[in-house]
């Protein structure tokens, strides 16, 4: 017997009103030699000077929620294979910002904020092209994640950092891609 009241999955955000968005958020990465595995990836290595992956607009206003359903990162630079995590916060996180620096999220000072972490597979290239790995709910990653902005905000803020030694060619772009249902 089939119920006929039970809406098709595909269809079911339609009925509660959700929009199919992509954010993304470009930085040429800083450091000029290898990382180490545990460093943070970001567009400054002077002291102080790093700041979060900032996800403008991820909610349809400020204070409302969703779900990141798919995580696709690119970098520019060719053959490179390392695992990367990205931790999600709704306010600037106080943890290491500073590019080729030590990671230190997941501070305690910051768990009122942390919304989770996306674990990306290593990355990998077809050919001549970019490296890049996607995340998704049917792929290791921590997927879909649901998330609620504050209250007077729309966005989400990352820390990208490394699990693997790998060295990034200074000046070229990683680009992170956050798929997400808004409500």
């Amino acid at each position: 017997m089939v119920n006929v009241n039970v809406p098709h999955p595909k269809r079911l955000s339609s009925l509660v009103g959700g929009v199919i968005e992509t954010i993304s958020v470009t930085k040429a990465l800083a450091a000029a030699s290898a990382y180490d595995a545990g460093d943070v990836l970001s567009e400054n290595a002077t002291d102080g000077q790093g700041t979060a992956w900032t996800f403008s607009a991820i909610a349809r206003a400020d204070g409302a929620s969703g779900y990141i359903t798919k995580a696709h990162i690119i970098s520019e630079t060719t053959a490179l294979t390392p695992r990367l995590v990205l931790y999600l916060f709704t306010a600037t996180p106080t943890s290491e910002l500073d590019d080729h620096a030590a990671n230190t999220a997941l501070l305690y000072a910051d768990v009122a904020n942390y919304v989770g972490r996306i674990d990306f597979p290593a990355l990998s290239e077809n050919g001549t092209g970019a490296s890049e790995a996607v995340a998704t709910p049917s792929t290791y990653g921590n997927l879909p994640i649901a998330f609620t902005c504050a209250a007077a905000a729309d966005d989400l803020f990352g820390v990208l950092v490394t699990l693997d030694v790998f060295t990034q060619v200074a000046t070229k772009d990683m680009v992170i891609k956050l798929t997400v249902e808004q409500f």
